[in-house]
């Protein structure tokens, strides 16, 4: 791969405009983070669990602060791999310059979550089960083995490239979703594959999920086509490579959830003030005499904790740097199959506080009470608007079709042709709510709770 064809300004859905990168006081990059900032999906954000629902502290992130928070990280480490580029591919300074490295990683970082369901990640699952069970294979009957995978493997990853790639049939006549660059496209998709088969067990950092849906298989193999995006060959067949800025995303949410999670278990009491500062401290070992005499004029616990998070941070987007400059050649040739955290100097602390996170924090009494309602609470709604919209015989059914978005039907509100259609929309529906919605909107279809009451 080369950063020449990487590097477009092309829209997806608008590939005949004839834009300059920076005309009209904006690049073509700050307005993909822009059409972001001011979508639906992303606002709904505000209103979903990152870790902790309701939490106790005012600090403790939901999925939108999680989102720009990353999109901050993933701004500094596009910018910094951007001039190291700019400098060795000398000829990309005609058309670029290392800010819009960073543009591009931030606009990917803010949208990474925006496919999410609600009740954090347990929403996925909750949902998958649900596609697994023996009562929903009459539902499955009339699908292929790609289309059943990607309802019985729910991917939040996947619903955001739909989200944002895809225009809902009753919405608009102009294709390409919210019309982003195909840079920004390839750099949100960290698994460029389809949800079967599962390629997991490969241990290929860019294979162990999947980031489309068959519905979007076409919109991708057009993006990586226009970018020339390379493949390899896996057990028999090809894939393609993951997008070299896309190692770069997966490094800023990575670096902001094992971090701040960990900050965030602080502030709720499940983790205590020597445990976090010992592991921000561990990160900061070389730095640790330098730091130290600031460090003790801070006397408020929270204060310090914000200190090291901080400090701390800024040492993992060093560290993430040098790795891909150390393995720039190795990524664009498609042979670097690792996480960039996996290579960095603090990797050992990174995996502990990783593994402690998930036994203490994502294991929590709070934690497991979300989830339980999760999947009780998904599988309802599901179970109620698929029954509605492929069984449309009685009158209540009818009726029912009426509470779904109009982005979820064919033109003139009716269901889509086929089976696999109607039941990923009907996903998306549900997975498109908020923590909230789904709470009250299953209340209210369960008589439990009324309308206006």
């Amino acid at each position: 791969m080369k950063w020449e064809q990487l590097l477009s300004q092309k829209r997806l859905g608008k590939e005949d405009d004839k834009q300059t990168v920076r005309s009209k006081g904006r690049t073509v990059f700050q307005k993909d983070y822009d059409r972001i900032v001011f979508s639906s999906a992303f606002r709904r954000l505000q209103n979903k669990t990152q870790v902790f629902p309701m939490p106790k502290s005012d600090y403790v992130r939901n999925r939108l602060t999680h989102s720009l928070e990353t999109a901050s990280v993933g701004r500094s480490l596009g910018n910094l791999v951007g001039d190291y580029v700019i400098h060795k591919h000398y000829s990309l300074a005609d058309t670029y310059d290392f800010s819009d490295f960073g543009a591009i990683v931030s606009a990917a970082c803010l949208a990474h979550d925006i496919g999410n369901p609600p009740f954090g990640h347990s929403g996925e699952n909750a949902i998958s089960s649900f596609f697994r069970r023996d009562t929903s294979k009459k539902y499955l009957s009339n699908l292929t083995e790609t289309q059943i995978a990607d309802l019985q493997n729910f991917e939040g990853n996947a619903a955001g490239f739909k989200i944002i790639s895809s225009t809902p049939n009753a919405q608009s006549d102009v294709p390409g979703g919210l019309g982003l660059t195909y840079s920004t496209y390839a750099s949100f998709v960290k698994y460029p594959k389809g949800s079967f088969p599962n390629l997991k067990h490969t241990k290929i950092a860019s294979l162990k999920k999947f980031n489309y849906f068959d519905a979007e298989k076409p919109v991708y193999n057009q993006i990586a086509k226009e970018l020339n995006i390379g493949k390899f060959t896996i057990e028999g067949e090809q894939y393609h490579m993951r997008f070299p800025l896309a190692f770069l995303v997966e490094a800023a949410d990575d670096t902001c959830y094992t971090i701040i999670d960990y900050e965030d278990g602080f502030q709720e009491g499940l983790i205590s003030f020597s445990e976090v500062e010992n592991a921000f401290a561990e990160i900061l070992k070389n730095e640790w005499a330098e730091l130290k005499p600031k460090y003790n004029t801070i006397y408020d616990k929270i204060s310090k904790i914000n200190y090291l998070r901080s400090r701390s941070i800024n040492t993992l987007i060093q560290q993430t740097v040098e790795v891909f400059k150390d393995n720039e050649q190795s990524i664009l040739e498609g042979k670097f199959n690792h996480s960039l955290l996996d290579n960095i100097p603090a990797s050992k602390i990174i995996s502990f506080i990783k593994k402690d996170s998930f036994e203490r924090i994502y294991s929590s009494e709070t934690v497991l009470k979300i989830e339980a309602a999760g999947y009780k609470v998904l599988p309802q709604l599901l179970e109620i608007f698929i029954d509605a919209i492929l069984n449309q015989n009685n009158e209540q059914n009818r009726r029912l079709l009426k509470l779904i978005p109009d982005i979820y039907l064919e033109k003139g509100r009716k269901p889509f042709g086929s089976d696999y259609e109607n039941l990923l929309n009907i996903s998306m529906y549900i997975s498109g709510m908020t923590d909230k919605f789904a709470v009250e909107l299953y209340r209210q279809l369960n008589g439990i709770s009324l309308a206006g009451y």
